[in-house]
């Protein structure tokens, strides 16, 4: 059998709880084989963003097409993308290589508030990387930011605003309900066509919760290079980054808001 293949386009957090590096862990924890482009570094630890550096368009092209060249890509996961020119190259390579699957996390703006997505490449996103996309996974300020409205307080502006990213041209959307924090439950809502899934679990009590958005992103991607069906792959996913979650005060790692645990089925207790 062929060994699955997942690819992150993404960026690099040296503190290794998000970006490439939480990808790549959580490719390796639910059996897919990690291959990345970088798109950009930053500088950052667990409390924000002090410095990002973009890669050029023209290596992040050379990266994708030696790669695409020789690896079966069975499952691409996008995360941060810095601008608009960026998204044009990975709209670009979409459009040449055609992946079977394709995951966007529509990173804009870390936990700590720092802008991640330039304010001129939202457009850029959501006009062609959106209808390109299998499925979009914004948590609510994402949505909100893609749509040009207030983030959603009710359940009913949170479906509103499901069903509206999916007529912007993604065939599938998970919105994630984790910022409306006065909830016992973190209820995220998935679109597949005219169905609408709520998908909920206990809220869990942590400061550690870094790359979580990038972690569920991922974990959607290496369940569908595998070959879950969609409905499997998307729960499997957010029971995956509950536990991650669940077990995260146990690394001890930094001392801001630090890393979800990637390995808890293998590590136990750190």
């Amino acid at each position: 059998m062929a060994t699955p293949v997942a690819l992150t386009i993404a960026t690099s957090d040296p503190s290794g709880g998000a970006g490439i590096q939480a990808d790549l862990k959580t490719f390796s924890a639910l059996g897919a084989y990690g291959t990345a482009v970088l798109v950009a570094l930053t500088a950052q630890n667990t409390h924000g963003v002090t410095g990002i550096q973009t890669i050029p368009t023209a290596f992040i092209t050379e990266q994708l097409d030696t790669l695409f060249a020789d690896v079966r890509i069975d499952a691409v996961k996008i995360g941060m993308l810095a601008n608009a020119a960026i998204v044009d190259t990975v709209v670009d390579a979409l459009e040449r290589h055609r992946p079977p699957y394709v995951v966007l996390d529509p990173v804009m703006v870390a936990m700590s508030g720092d802008r991640l997505l330039e304010r001129d490449a939202v457009r850029t996103l959501r006009d062609r990387l959106l209808p390109l996309v299998d499925i979009v996974t914004p948590n609510l300020p994402e949505a909100a930011d893609l749509l040009g409205v207030e983030p959603a307080r009710t359940d009913q502006e949170a479906e509103d605003q499901a069903r509206a990213l999916r007529e912007l041209g993604a065939k599938r959307v998970l919105l994630k309900g984790g910022h409306r924090t006065e909830s016992a439950e973190s209820t995220d809502l998935f679109v597949d066509g005219d169905t609408l899934v709520r998908l909920s679990a206990s809220r869990v009590e942590t400061k550690n919760s870094h790359g979580t958005g990038c972690t569920l992103s991922s974990a959607i991607a290496a369940l569908l290079a595998r070959g879950f069906a969609w409905g499997d792959a998307v729960r499997e996913a957010k029971a995956y980054v509950t536990e991650s979650l669940r077990a995260a005060d146990s690394l001890g790692v930094g001392t801001g808001n630090g890393p979800v645990h990637h390995f808890h089925a293998w590590w136990g207790s750190a």
